[in-house]
């Protein structure tokens, strides 16, 4: 596995738990949507500045374009998460019969699916050398 990719997918796997903790440590004093909310925001500024900082360090953009380009990817991201996970959810599996935690299973494959995208949209727009 490329050591690029690698340290993509743990500073992504850091941000996820600083959206997931962060979110409860919000709970104590707002209700559970601004709650999540924040958290994401939490979540997507940890991965902006790990990523910055470890992944794509040699960037040749400027931080406003930085900043412009992960919100771009990142968006498609949650657009490819939603309709990979509903395709599966709502078509795909009732076709199969398959009932067992079918939204859970449907929005884990969903949420994997932009992994390799959202990296090479890092690589290539967000964080590009050349």
């Amino acid at each position: 596995m490329d050591r690029q990719f690698l340290l993509f997918l743990i500073t992504g796997g850091l941000a996820a738990l600083v959206n997931f903790f962060s979110r409860i440590g919000f709970s104590r004093w707002m209700d559970y949507t601004p709650a999540i909310i924040l958290a994401y925001a939490c979540g997507m500024i940890t991965a902006f500045v790990l990523n910055r900082l470890f992944v794509f360090r040699h960037s040749i953009n400027r931080l406003h374009h930085q900043m412009f380009w992960f919100a771009v990817v990142n968006l498609f991201a949650v657009a490819q998460t939603i309709l990979v996970s509903l395709v599966l959810a709502e078509l795909l599996f009732p076709r199969m019969g398959m009932t067992w935690h079918a939204e859970s299973v449907a929005h884990g494959i969903g949420v994997l699916v932009p992994v390799v995208t959202s990296f090479l949209g890092h690589k290539h727009l967000t964080f590009r050398t050349r």
